[in-house]
């Protein structure tokens, strides 16, 4: 497969699994679902705004990459395996990147955007500063330099990080003992409410992308209990309109 048909099939891979869980999530909800079109639409602006994002910023960041490696891998660097160093290594830097969102102020006034959503769905999975793609997109370059990552590693990963994304934000019920299987190397719903309870300690970690051991590896899991009950967004913040969300790295009260 071509690496421009893999960005072509990345669309529909995305759209045609946000679909199903989407429609799942309505059939069988881990708790009442929210009926409320005005978040829907504001989340949607928010995804739209990234959308555009990503042919300006991310895509040319990728091409970038590719340009200016100073060095190409030998054989034996090929092959199923270095695909799956690749993988780890980049869900790693994901995994330290969502963590200075957290812990870096400039940073956590991109990502809190997202936080601010008081009800988690597949919804909340594309709801992200524009600002944010294009920073965490620039921040990744260096490391894809550095270590002569292929494009098509990177297009794969991003695959399965939107995939694995879509899903732990969803609010789609699953027995506990097949969520407890899949919780032991993915990041399931149960692992990543948590991270959004409107509880300080608790936003403060679960920082995992998709692979849920690198939070228990650097000691950031909570060990909170996902409840139905659960109160979801920011500790003391009331959710805030599409025009204030766009607006938030800049504003005043932005500051944590």
């Amino acid at each position: 497969m071509t690496l421009e048909t893999l960005i072509g099939a990345k669309a529909f891979l995305i759209a045609g699994w946000f679909g199903l869980l989407f429609m799942s999530e309505r059939l069988a909800p881990a708790r009442p679902a929210a009926r409320n079109m005005q978040r829907l639409l504001r989340n949607g602006g928010m995804w739209a705004t990234a959308i555009v994002a990503s042919p300006l910023i991310v895509l040319p960041s990728l091409a970038l990459a590719q340009s200016i490696g100073f060095w190409t891998r030998g054989p034996e660097w090929s092959g199923p395996a270095s695909l799956v160093v690749d993988i780890l290594i980049l869900d790693l830097f994901t995994y330290v990147l969502h963590r200075a969102y957290h812990e870096a102020p400039l940073m956590w006034r991109l990502h809190a955007p997202h936080h601010f959503d008081r009800t988690l769905d597949t919804s909340s999975a594309m709801r992200f500063h524009f600002g944010e793609v294009a920073l965490s997109a620039a921040l990744r370059v260096p490391l894809i330099v550095a270590l002569a990552i292929p494009i098509a590693h990177v297009v794969l990963f991003e695959i399965m990080l939107a995939l694995v994304s879509i899903f732990h934000h969803s609010n789609l019920k699953l027995p506990p003992r097949v969520e407890g299987a899949i919780s032991r190397i993915f990041v399931t719903p149960s692992i990543h409410w948590v991270h959004h309870h409107a509880v300080r300690a608790d936003t403060d970690s679960n920082y995992g992308g998709v692979f849920s051991f690198w939070d228990l590896m650097f000691g950031t899991r909570s060990k909170t209990r996902r409840t139905p009950e659960m109160p979801i967004g920011v500790e003391g913040a009331a959710e805030k309109s599409l025009p204030e969300l766009l607006c938030w790295p800049v504003a005043r009260e932005g500051r944590r």
